[in-house]
C-alpha cells in the first residue's frame, strides 16, 4: 500500500468511526423509583444484558426518581415519541385498567403465582390492554408485596388504621381499599411521600420494603407492619414510535432481554426482600398482621364496582382460573 492510499485509508477510518458512533441507538428509560430501589438494580441488569447482546447498537441510559418528568407524563410521551420507556407501577393501571388486578387484596399469594399468571392467557388478556395505547408492554418484573408503615402505633388489625390517614397512590382502587379497611386514604405521587411524613400532613403509607429502606421512609416511620395487602410487579413499557424506530432485529432484542430479564428479578427480589426486613428491623419496628381479619375486611372489595368494572369480570375469571381459585 502507498503512503497516498494509507493515509487515504487511515483518514476514512478516522471519519467512519464517529459516524458509527452516531448511528448507536440511545434508550432512555424512566422510573419513579430511587436509586438503589429493587427497579434500580433490574434496569442495570438490563442495560447490561442488552448491551450484551447488542453490542455497539444501543446506549441504555437509566433515569430513576423521574429524572425525565413526571410518571404521568412520561407514560403520555411514550405514546406521542417524546420518550423511550418507563419502568412504572401502579400508574399503570391508569392507561391499563386491567392491570388493576394486581389492587385485588390478597389475590396473588406468591411471586410464583405472580409468574403462574404472566405466562397465562390472564397475562395476555393483561398484555392485549395495551393495545390503542401507543405503548407496549415487554415484560413484568418484581417489586415485592406492599407493607404498611406508620408513625403511630403497630397495625395487626385493621381496627388498627382507624384514623390514621395513610398515602396510596393516586388510584380509585387502593383508595377505595384503604378506606375500606378504616384508613383515611390520602392519594399522593410518591416524590411527595417523604416530606408528607416529615411534616405530619400524612401518617403513614404503603409500599414494599426495598422502597421503605431507599427512600429512606425509616427515618419518618416507626412502624412497619408486614401486611402483604397486595403484590404490584413493576411494568416495562416501551412506546410505539421509539420500538418502530429500531430495525426489526433490534426491535427483537430490546423486547426479548427484557422478558428473559423477569425470571431473575423474581429470584433476587424474594431473597432480597428476607434481607431488607431483616435489616429495616433495626430501625423500625416490624409486627406480623392477622391476616384472616384482614382477608375478611377486605372481602367485599371483590364485589365493588371500582374493582369489577373497572378490571372486568373476565379479567378477574380469568386470573382466579390461572391462579387455580376457580
Amino acid at each position: 500500500m502507498t503512503q497516498l492510499r494509507k493515509t487515504l485509508f487511515t483518514t476514512a477510518a478516522a471519519i467512519a468511526l464517529p459516524l458509527a458512533a452516531q448511528a448507536q441507538v440511545v434508550l432512555q428509560i424512566n422510573s419513579s423509583l430511587p436509586e438503589g430501589s429493587f427497579a434500580h438494580v433490574f434496569l442495570q441488569e438490563y442495560e447490561q444484558r442488552l448491551e450484551a447482546a447488542a453490542p455497539g447498537e444501543i446506549d441504555v441510559q437509566i433515569f430513576m426518581s423521574n429524572t425525565l418528568g413526571s410518571e404521568e407524563d412520561v407514560l403520555q410521551g411514550l405514546g406521542l415519541g417524546t420518550h423511550h420507556a418507563s419502568l412504572s407501577a401502579s400508574a399503570i393501571a391508569q392507561i391499563n385498567t386491567r392491570a388493576a388486578i394486581f389492587d385485588l387484596p390478597y389475590l396473588f399469594e406468591d411471586r410464583a403465582a405472580v409468574q403462574t399468571f404472566a405466562a397465562s392467557p390472564a397475562g395476555d388478556m393483561l398484555r392485549e390492554g395495551f393495545d390503542g395505547s401507543g405503548m407496549v408492554l415487554a415484560a413484568m418484573w418484581d417489586n415485592g408485596f406492599r407493607q404498611i408503615t406508620n408513625a403511630v402505633r403497630p397495625i395487626t388489625v385493621p381496627a388498627d388504621l382507624e384514623g390514621l390517614k395513610i398515602r396510596t397512590p393516586t388510584n380509585r382502587q387502593r383508595v377505595e381499599m384503604f378506606n375500606t379497611l378504616g384508613a383515611n386514604a390520602t392519594p399522593l405521587s410518591f416524590g411527595e411521600v417523604y416530606s408528607a411524613l416529615d411534616q405530619g400532613v400524612i401518617d403513614g403509607q404503603e409500599n414494599p420494603a426495598n422502597v421503605v429502606d431507599t427512600a429512606k421512609l425509616f427515618e419518618v416511620q416507626g412502624y412497619m407492619s408486614l401486611s402483604n395487602h397486595v403484590y404490584l410487579p413493576t411494568f416495562l413499557v416501551f412506546g410505539e414510535p421509539f420500538l418502530n424506530s429500531l430495525d426489526e432485529g433490534l426491535r427483537e432484542t430490546v423486547l426479548s432481554v427484557a422478558a428473559d430479564v423477569a425470571p431473575w428479578t423474581f429470584d433476587w427480589g424474594e431473597q432480597t426482600d428476607v434481607e431488607t426486613i431483616a435489616a429495616l428491623s433495626d430501625r423500625i419496628e416490624v409486627n406480623e398482621i392477622d391476616f384472616a381479619a384482614f382477608q375478611q375486611a377486605a372481602a367485599p372489595l371483590y364485589e365493588s364496582p371500582t374493582f369489577v368494572d373497572v378490571i372486568g369480570e373476565d379479567m378477574i375469571a380469568a386470573t382466579r382460573t390461572a391462579l387455580g381459585l376457580e
